[in-house]
């Protein structure tokens, strides 16, 4: 998968040690990846939190068993 170029921001932050071990230990990976990370999970839980709320209030005219079909 090819990503493409990003503008980057370079920051000085103050994170608890604990934390960010806890953090890093959980991915695998450094302190830049891991806050990409939790930046990115953060951004979707906000998305998945606003497509709650929409629940029940959005009709669809798609029949499931016709698209169950396509299987």
């Amino acid at each position: 998968m090819t990503t493409l170029p990003q503008q980057v921001q370079k920051i000085t932050a103050h994170i608890p040690v604990d934390l960010l071990h806890e953090a890093q230990s959980v991915t695998g990976k450094g302190i830049t990846e891991t806050l990409k990370i939790a930046l990115i999970q953060l951004a979707r839980a906000n998305t998945y939190e606003d497509l709650k709320k929409m629940r029940g209030k959005v009709k669809f005219s798609i029949d499931l068993k016709e698209l169950r079909k396509d299987r």
